[in-house]
């Protein structure tokens, strides 16, 4: 027995639960080395998942169609005419090249289109011609015309047909120009 009275051995084992002893330094550095390759792996994931956002969310190329594969030429002009809202002007210039069918054949050789203002209050094709006659000829044969546009466009494409007369030559001013006279544009109109 002992000299202290207590009975218990200093040096003996210890009661209660056992101590583990604190990491030395190799210990720490490989703590902390696991703990960079972890966080480096998840940046790492991170920015794959970003790179993969770019190019369209990790798809790959297959069998099947998707978004990105090539279009043939009229259906990516189709699909971008649709996705910009262009689909009266595109219609109203399909009219301007098939003018000598939806008019005729002598209409058309006396009459061309210039321009569509696709206004919504307006919505006014603008048409010359290379006579007055054949200008008055048109602007007799407008209500049927614009009838016939609305017909092969769609309702209330075309409200008016504006008809404008032949242009005349050049204005010269000459030696040879009778005073007050505005020129040879003064019989037309």
């Amino acid at each position: 027995m002992s000299g202290d009275g207590d009975g218990k051995d200093p040096a003996g084992p210890a009661e209660g639960p056992a101590r583990q002893p604190e990491p030395s330094g190799v210990d720490l550095a490989r703590v902390a080395l696991r703990a960079a390759k972890e966080q480096a792996k998840a940046r790492g994931a991170a920015a794959q998942q970003k790179k993969q956002a770019r190019r369209g969310g990790g798809l790959r190329s297959g069998a099947r169609a998707d978004g990105r594969d090539p279009l043939p030429l009229g259906a990516a002009i189709n699909r971008l005419i649709t996705e910009r809202g262009w689909e009266t002007p595109a219609a109203v210039g399909g009219v301007m090249g098939r003018w000598p069918q939806i008019v005729g054949d002598d209409l058309a050789n006396h009459c061309v289109p210039l321009r569509y203002d696709e206004d919504p209050d307006e919505r006014v094709l603008t048409v010359q011609c290379d006579s007055t006659a054949w200008a008055t000829q048109l602007r007799l044969l407008a209500p049927q015309l614009v009838a016939r546009l609305n017909a092969d466009l769609g309702h209330g494409t075309v409200r008016m047909i504006k008809v404008l007369g032949p242009g005349g030559p050049a204005r010269r001013y000459g030696p040879l120009r009778a005073p007050g006279s505005t020129g040879p544009g003064d019989t037309y109109g």
